[in-house]
């Protein structure tokens, strides 16, 4: 059996030492990504959210008379001046009540001629012994209750006046007139439940927004300093309405923890209506030597927001950031980047740390190297 043994474990040697070992993985290409620079500079600090345009002022026109609408001066939609006549009620049983009234007082004034007339024969009397003074005192007395009769009869003629004044209605404002409620020919009551029309008043006007109550520090400083703009978009095309903030709320909304605001607009082209939803912007400053990267490149983890820098070596790198605000396509970055980084805008999903990459965009491979050491060192 020694002799069996030994052929057996020449031949094994021979067969392992001829195995070759397996050749080494080939390595991954580098992955293709697009990249720019961290740019450094001035940028507003704008607050976006969404507001409803509002009539500066509303008045729904009722009458104040009832009687027959014998008369509309304007039509649907216009645009009518403060004064400028929009009804008319049929005015004869008011002018009527004028006439009447006046002759009650025309009818008094001739009763307190003849009092007047008895008191100064009573009082003669009275002097002479002729007369008693029981006669003087109701000559008296009759004179003062006619008085106080005329007096009441110049109200009465007053009041029916300005209930015959009553019968034409005219704008109490400058504004725009809604739908005719009532047309020509129909009765309507003195403060009828339904109005003639309703002008809304849409120059100026009025948009409202809401903003978290975090937030409301922030802009009730800038107020301080400097009127704020504020622009609306009505997203059908165009340029944007410019207006300022006119109002802060002096409280917060309990339930939704938001601030009111608003905002007037001179509303020259009357691109805004009451009752539309338009993108409000809140302008509250400048923020000098910002840094800013496109919003593509910030990333979401577990431990937060991040970008990937390209490194000197042509390599991916991890960069945890944070975003001060966002605007208009761009981040605006509180921490974690000095500027001039070279930053992943496209292309994350195949990055890890340390992946060698193939840059493209506007970004040379491994510029802001120093920049990116800088940034690293102070984020630690």
């Amino acid at each position: 059996m020694r002799f069996v043994a030994a052929p057996i474990t020449l031949l094994v040697s021979l067969i392992v030492g001829c195995t070759k070992p397996p050749p080494p993985r080939p390595e991954a290409p580098p992955a293709p990504v697009t990249v720019t620079a961290a740019a450094k500079k001035t940028v507003p600090v704008r607050l976006r959210t969404i507001g409803t345009v509002k009539a500066l002022a509303s008045v729904a026109v009722r009458p104040r008379v009832g009687g027959e609408l014998t008369g509309v001066f304007f039509k649907e939609g216009d645009v009518v001046k403060k004064d400028q006549k929009l009804f008319t009620i049929d005015p004869r049983p008011y002018e009527a009540a004028v006439k009447q009234a006046e002759a009650n007082r025309a009818k008094d004034v001739a009763v307190l001629a003849g009092a007047e007339f008895d008191l100064r024969r009573a009082a003669q009397a009275k002097s002479t012994g002729a007369g008693s003074p029981t006669e003087y005192d109701a000559a008296f007395t009759a004179v003062a209750s006619a008085k106080a009769a005329i007096e009441a009869d110049t109200a009465a003629v007053e009041t029916a006046k300005v209930q015959l004044a009553y019968t034409t209605i005219t704008s109490p404002l400058d504004g725009r007139v809604g739908e005719l409620l009532v047309t020509q020919g129909n009765l309507v009551d003195a403060n009828g439940v339904t109005p003639l029309v309703v002008i809304n008043q849409v120059h100026p006007i009025s948009v409202a927004f809401t903003l978290p109550e975090q937030q409301m520090p922030a802009v009730v400083e800038a107020s301080a300093k400097w009127p704020l703009r504020v622009e609306a978009d009505v997203r059908g095309g165009g340029p944007r309405a410019v207006g300022r903030l006119a109002f802060i709320d002096n409280a917060a909304d309990p339930l939704t923890g938001t601030v009111q605001f608003k905002a007037t607009f001179d509303n020259a082209a009357d691109r805004l209506v009451p009752g539309l939803f338009v993108e409000v912007t809140l302008t509250l400053g400048d923020r000098p030597d910002s840094v800013v990267v496109p919003t593509a490149a910030i990333q979401s983890g577990q431990k937060g927001q991040y970008v990937y820098l390209v490194t000197a070596d042509q390599k991916a790198e991890v960069r945890p950031v944070t975003v001060a605000f966002d605007d208009g396509g761009e981040a605006v970055i509180a921490s974690g980047l000095g500027g001039g980084e070279t930053v992943v805008v496209e292309g994350q999903l195949r990055l890890a740390p340390g992946v060698r990459v193939t840059t493209k965009g506007g970004a040379a491979p491994g510029a802001g190297a120093a920049a990116t050491a800088k940034a690293k060192g102070a984020t630690r």
